[in-house]
C-alpha cells in the first residue's frame, strides 16, 4: 500500500505542476523565482531527462514502457521487505509514468524547473533521480556494517 501511495503521489505532483505551468505560462516564458539562480521556465522536451538526446520521443516511449514493466515485475518477485529499495523504485516508477503520459499525449515532456546551471527539468525527472540515488546508496551500503 505504501508503495502505491508513493507512486500515486509522485505522479499526481508531476501532473499538477505541469498543468499549472502550461496554464500560467507561454511556451519558452520564464518566471524568475530566486533572481538569476532559479526560474520557472516552460519548455517542451523531446529528449530524455534534462534534454539529453532530443527528438527521440518514440525511443523514450519504448524505454519508459519497458522500465515500468521491469520495475513492476521486479517488485512482484522481490521477497525481502526492504522499504528503502521499494521507496526508490516507487519514485522511479511514478516519475516514469508521469513523463510517459506526456510523451504519449503530446509527443514531448513538459519541463519547467530551471536552475540556470543545469538543463530545465520537471518533478518526474527529480523523483527519478532521487529514486536512482537511493537505489545506488542501498547497493553500495549492502553488507557494510558499522563497527563499534
Amino acid at each position: 500500500m505504501f508503495f502505491l501511495l508513493c507512486v500515486a503521489t509522485v505522479f499526481l505532483l508531476d501532473r499538477i505542476t505541469k498543468i499549472i505551468v502550461v496554464k500560467k505560462l507561454f511556451l519558452d516564458e520564464s518566471l524568475p523565482v530566486f533572481g538569476k539562480i532559479f526560474s520557472i521556465t516552460y519548455i517542451k522536451n523531446t529528449g530524455s531527462a534534462f534534454g539529453i538526446f532530443p527528438g527521440a520521443t518514440k525511443v523514450f516511449i519504448c524505454l519508459s514502457g519497458l522500465a515500468i514493466i521491469l520495475i513492476i515485475v521486479f517488485l512482484f518477485y522481490l521477497k525481502q521487505k526492504d522499504y528503502f529499495i521499494k521507496f526508490g523504485l516507487a519514485l522511479i516508477l511514478g516519475g516514469a509514468i508521469g513523463n510517459l503520459v506526456d510523451r504519449l499525449a503530446f509527443g514531448y515532456v513538459i519541463d519547467f524547473l530551471d536552475f540556470k546551471i543545469w538543463p530545465v527539468f520537471n518533478l518526474a525527472d527529480f523523483f527519478i533521480s532521487i529514486g536512482c540515488f537511493s537505489l545506488l546508496f542501498k547497493i553500495f551500503t549492502i553488507g557494510h556494517k558499522t563497527t563499534e
